[in-house]
């Protein structure tokens, strides 16, 4: 970690620059046109996440890019962490998931951000993040729709940081849910309407 008094605005600054276009890699797409499944925007949602890769029907490319938008955001806590301090990971952990949500690279128009906010949630507060990936899981086995497992696990991540004492993440926390659930405005009314698509549809 740099000495407190190397703490600078600039260097939290660069901090902030340097996580913001980690997060903006769009590992989605990237993985999409290297395995020869065409321009994700152009299929299914045209979102760029994991849940929209399936519906090219390459299940490991839908992991890969699970893992690698997770990793990104994690790796960006991590990274802050380590190199600067406790509250550059959190600025870092923000960074990266509004650079996901809104890439340079795609004319930021990205994704929704729910395995960037799980990434950042686990190398934040692990038990937290592990808590709330448990309840993505149970909410996506239980009701096979891939949005109202990522809602549901959103709004219980600031839940799970209060229960397990890290109050220091919950700011944090509930900016982030917020900005999921923002981006899930459409799939929201899909839910209402009964006509959200269940896990493994399609293209």
């Amino acid at each position: 970690m740099l000495p407190e008094i190397v703490t600078a605005p600039a260097i939290l600054a660069l901090t902030v620059v340097l996580a913001y276009l980690l997060g903006a890699v769009p590992f989605g797409v990237v993985i999409s046109r290297a395995l020869g499944l065409g321009d994700l925007r152009k299929i299914g949602s045209g979102n760029i996440g994991a849940t929209n890769v399936l519906r090219t029907g390459n299940k490991a490319a839908a992991a890969a890019t699970l893992v690698l938008d997770g990793g990104k955001g994690a790796a960006a806590v991590l990274i802050a962490r380590w190199a600067v301090g406790p509250d550059a990971a959190q600025l870092a952990g923000l960074a990266a998931f509004l650079g996901h949500l809104y890439p340079v690279w795609l004319g930021f128009r990205g994704g929704k951000g729910v395995a960037t906010f799980l990434g950042v949630l686990l190398a934040l507060a692990f038990p937290a993040g592990l808590a709330a990936c448990a309840t993505w899981l149970a909410v996506a086995v239980l009701a096979r729709i891939s949005s109202l497992s990522a809602l549901v696990a959103a709004a219980a991540a600031p839940v799970w940081l209060a229960l397990l004492g890290r109050a220091d993440a919950l700011a944090l926390a509930l900016a982030l849910a917020a900005l999921v659930w923002l981006r899930h405005a459409a799939n929201i009314r899909r839910l209402v309407a009964g006509e959200e698509p269940r896990i493994g549809a399609g293209k």
